[in-house]
C-alpha cells in the first residue's frame, strides 16, 4: 500500500495549522562544500503525484519537480552550513543550524504554525514534529529534500567545471572510489571538510577509528 504522502499535511490544516512547513537537508556524507537545507510551505491544494524522497528520483525527474515546487509553493527558503562551520561544530550540529536558517527566512515570509522534519528534533517556538524516514512520508517534507538536493548537485556542478580532475558531477563530493582517488593524486582543494576521515587523513591525522 502506497503511503499518503498528504496525511500529515491535511490533519494539521484540519486543526486550523494553515502554514506547515516542511524541512530537510542534504549533504551530510560528502567530504565537500556545504551542508543544504530548505523549508517548504505548500498550498492546501498542492499536487505533484510521484514526489517521495529526493535519493530516489532521477536527476531529470528531481530537475522538474524543482521547477514545480519553486512555482507552486506558498514559500520556498533555503539555508546552508559551510565546510569551515561542520568542522567547527560537527554535522549534526550544522544540519540542524542550516535548517533553523532556512525555517527563519520563511518565518520573514509567512507565519508557520508547525515544522516538520525528518526525523530532527529542533527546539523552536513553534511546535516540531520529527518524523522517521519523513521525506518518505510527508509532501512538504519530500519537497524540501527535492529543492536542497538539486541547489546542492548544482553546486557540485559548478565545481566540476572550475576542477573537472575531479569528478564532482559524477560523485557530488562523496567518498567514491574515483574521488579518493582523485584527491589522493591531486590534493586538496578549498572547501573539504578536513575533520572527515579520508581528508583529515590526507593532511596527516590518524584516520578516526
Amino acid at each position: 500500500m502506497e503511503t499518503d504522502l498528504y496525511q500529515y499535511e491535511h490533519d494539521l490544516w484540519k486543526q486550523g495549522k494553515n502554514y506547515v512547513g516542511g524541512t530537510d537537508e542534504v549533504g551530510r556524507g560528502p567530504l565537500i562544500g556545504p551542508v543544504v537545507t530548505a523549508c517548504v510551505v505548500l498550498p492546501h491544494d498542492f499536487s505533484l503525484p510521484g514526489l517521495t524522497d529526493s535519493k530516489k528520483l532521477s536527476e531529470k525527474k528531481r530537475e522538474q519537480y524543482y521547477d514545480y515546487i519553486l512555482e507552486h509553493a506558498i514559500a520556498v527558503e533555503i539555508g546552508m552550513d559551510s565546510p569551515e562551520r561542520i568542522d567547527e561544530i560537527n554535522i549534526y550540529q550544522a544540519s540542524k543550524e542550516a535548517m533553523e536558517k532556512a525555517i527563519e527566512k520563511v518565518r520573514k515570509k509567512v507565519p508557520l504554525d508547525v515544522v516538520l522534519t525528518d526525523a530532527m528534533p529542533m527546539e523552536l517556538d513553534i511546535p516540531v514534529i520529527p518524523i522517521v524516514k519523513g521525506d518518505a512520508k510527508s509532501i512538504t517534507i519530500a519537497a524540501a529534500s527535492v529543492v536542497a538536493k538539486v541547489t546542492r548537485d548544482r553546486m557540485m556542478i559548478e565545481l566540476d567545471q572550475k576542477y573537472p580532475l575531479y569528478g564532482f558531477k559524477n560523485h557530488k563530493g562523496y567518498p567514491t572510489k574515483k574521488h579518493l582517488e582523485a584527491i589522493k593524486t591531486y590534493g586538496l582543494i578549498d572547501g573539504y571538510r578536513k575533520t572527515y576521515g579520508p581528508v583529515k587523513e590526507l593532511l596527516g591525522g590518524k584516520k578516526d577509528e
